[in-house]
């Protein structure tokens, strides 16, 4: 079945619209029957769409979301409408489950759940092209989705429209879908945003699966379809029935056929949708503030905006962070993205407020900045006061490169948060991240909280779905549902923001605000220290990028001293620290010395950088420090050595 397109959707070809522009939701424009039900029609973002109301609603307003023909094979929403539950529709036809129509169904639902109330679980109801939709939603949605009930569903464009395999396929409706995903028949193979390909975040959060299927079926063959599909989602256990129709007619080359379970399916639909799981909202742990207003004003605009990621291995490693850039690119497709990730595993607040300016050097052309710190802090030691001053240098290096730049703070979780929440403590972590977010009016997510909370509420497992301090895939996809939820509250609700400028008073005198690195060839070597151009590890250990291949300055003899003149109120050092990492002793301007071990508990498996303040809360005047390896080193290291990457100096502004 064809349908004209309409004027948004010509609009949005011809690259005459944003997509992420606000768009007003007209409320209802008029009542009518639907299977003997209220249906209720109005508009979202220029699309017809409607709801209809059982005679009397469950707890909570369960429903269903029909993703494609919504007059199909309706026995099934019949039965769910006398039960108690809602149907919804929003017409996106022809999309064929473009990111545009995923926009378009992200606005459906944030307006049935924020403003009438619908369950945050739907059952998604696939029919044919529906496929398309339902999974394209729910692949990104995997926290929203209660299941999904298929009927001859759609999972591989090239086997419908595109008709590439035993599948007879549809030249116009193919013609079509190349246009609307922006594809050529050469590039159409390699497109992997179909219901076959990554679905685990589904299958991390078990989202139950039903396919009703003819194996008679010759326009969406079962063997290019669902078979594929299913056996993907059940090698990551995902849960996943199929059902083959063998009674009645198979009309129309066996893909229309009589469903003559209907009963079975509302029940199979009621049993995962409803009673409504009590599971925590994600609100309550999102502090909007100023909003990211600057980013907002440049989407609309069409201008080109840089985002970057401040972090840890959580930001490092692929998951939350790919899914923020891919919702951005897909929410505003005509705007020119680029997205830098200088985050360095094991890093935490101070070695992020001394390298900032290093890894990114372009940071006044940064728009929207993502900073986490909180676990790193914790398991690196970093003290409550260091914390602090290291969170304000980065708001203020980053506010004096751009003072338009939207900063967005995050905590994510980790034992030991877990463990200080169950006490009824708040970790000390999170108290400075939101101090500082608060003070500068930045917006934040207590992720940390968050995850507690649900624990607690048994929403989910940390040994069997988090997993670790890590994410596995179940906890990447509740952090990027999160951060989700933020943006699209501070770029398409409009949400109410402070507004409030910016404070130019320091929160904290000795905050780290003109950090930075200071090279290594400025300090004076003695006897025992070499700089070696181009260091990398020699033991069989590995080492973090950036650490590895640049130059060091090296010493492994006992005695050996260095000195480095420098100008500023705190001192450190940037070292990678090994199986063999010693001890030194330091001083500042002659004074006695003190001893430091540079061995960790990771060393033994890790060239590891290693971030140490050495003095602080020093006058703005030149300084000596005085460095020599110690005789004394730690009992488990094999070795007395000292790898300075880089000296760090708070100078003067």
């Amino acid at each position: 079945m064809k349908k004209k397109w309409n004027l948004l959707q010509i609009l949005l070809f011809a690259g005459i619209l944003q997509v992420g522009a606000q768009v007003k939701i007209i409320p209802a424009i008029k009542k009518e029957t639907w299977k003997g039900f209220e249906k209720v029609s109005f508009n979202i973002a220029g699309h017809e769409a409607w709801y209809v109301k059982p005679a009397k609603a469950l707890t909570g307003k369960p429903w269903v979301w029909r993703a494609s023909f919504p007059n199909w094979h309706t026995d099934m929403d019949s039965i769910l409408l006398a039960k108690g539950f809602h149907v919804f529709f929003v017409n996106v036809d022809d999309q064929y489950g473009s990111p545009y129509a995923m926009q378009v169904w992200d606005k459906s639902y944030f307006y049935l759940v924020d403003s009438l109330s619908f369950a945050p679980k739907p059952a998604l109801e696939a029919v044919s092209r529906g496929g398309l939709y339902a999974y394209g939603w729910a692949k990104r949605n995997p926290d929203k989705v209660s299941c999904i009930y298929a009927e001859a569903p759609v999972c591989d464009i090239m086997s419908w429209p595109a008709g590439k395999g035993k599948g007879a396929g549809d030249i116009n409706s193919w013609k079509q879908c190349l246009a609307v995903l922006q594809l050529t028949e050469e590039t159409a193979g390699t497109y992997r945003d179909i219901p076959l390909n990554n679905l685990d975040g589904m299958a991390a959060y078990r989202v139950p699966v039903l396919h009703v299927v003819s194996n008679e079926d010759k326009i969406v063959p079962v063997a290019e379809n669902t078979s594929p599909l299913i056996n993907n989602y059940l090698a990551l256990n995902g849960p996943a029935t199929v059902f083959p129709v063998i009674s009645g007619p198979q009309d129309l080359q066996g893909h229309h056929f009589p469903i003559d379970k209907a009963a079975e399916w509302a029940d199979f639909v009621m049993k995962n949708s409803y009673p409504i799981k009590n599971e925590i909202k994600q609100d309550k742990y999102l502090n909007i503030r100023n909003g990211i207003e600057h980013v907002h004003q440049k989407l609309v605009s069409g201008k080109a905006v840089t985002v970057a990621f401040v972090g840890g291995s959580i930001t490092f490693n692929d998951g939350w962070r790919d899914k923020t850039a891919n919702y951005l690119t897909e929410s505003f497709p005509k705007t020119e993205f680029k997205f830098i990730r200088a985050a360095i595993p094991s890093l935490g607040s101070l070695p992020h407020v001394f390298r900032i300016s290093t890894d990114l050097p372009q940071l006044n052309l940064v728009d929207l900045l993502f900073v986490e710190a909180a676990v790193n802090d914790r398991v690196n030691g970093t003290d409550s006061l260091t914390q602090v001053r290291a969170l304000e240098g980065i708001i203020k290096q980053a506010k004096k490169a751009n003072p338009a730049m939207d900063i967005v703070m995050m905590s994510f979780a980790d034992p030991d948060k877990n463990n200080d929440y169950s006490s009824r403590k708040i970790p000390v972590e999170i108290q400075n991240h939101e101090k500082v977010a608060a003070y500068y009016h930045l917006p934040s997510i207590n992720l940390a909280k968050m995850v507690h909370d649900k624990l607690a509420n048994k929403e989910f497992s940390w040994t069997y779905d988090f997993k670790d301090l890590h994410p596995a895939v179940y906890g990447q996809e509740l952090y990027f549902s999160a951060i989700k939820r933020l943006l699209f509250k501070t770029l398409f609700e409009r949400y109410p923001a402070e507004q409030q400028k910016y404070p130019f008073k320091n929160l904290n005198t000795g905050s780290f605000t003109n950090a930075g690195y200071v090279p290594i060839e400025q300090a004076k070597l003695g006897k025992g220290w070499e700089m070696v151009k181009d260091w990398t590890p020699t033991d069989g250990l590995g080492a973090r990028p950036g650490f590895v291949h640049v130059p060091m300055l090296v010493a492994t003899t006992p005695g050996a001293s260095i000195s480095f003149p420098f100008q500023g109120s705190a001192v450190g050092i940037s070292i990678v620290s090994g199986a063999d990492a010693g001890m030194i002793e330091y001083a500042i301007d002659g004074k006695s010395f003190q001893k430091l071990d540079l061995f960790t508990q990771w060393s033994s498996s890790l060239h590891l950088p290693w971030y140490l303040l050495l003095a602080d809360d020093l006058p703005f005047k030149k300084h000596v420090l005085t460095l020599k390896i110690s005789a004394d080193k730690n009992k488990n290291s094999t070795g007395n050595a000292c790898r300075i990457v880089h000296f760090l100096v708070n100078k003067k502004e």
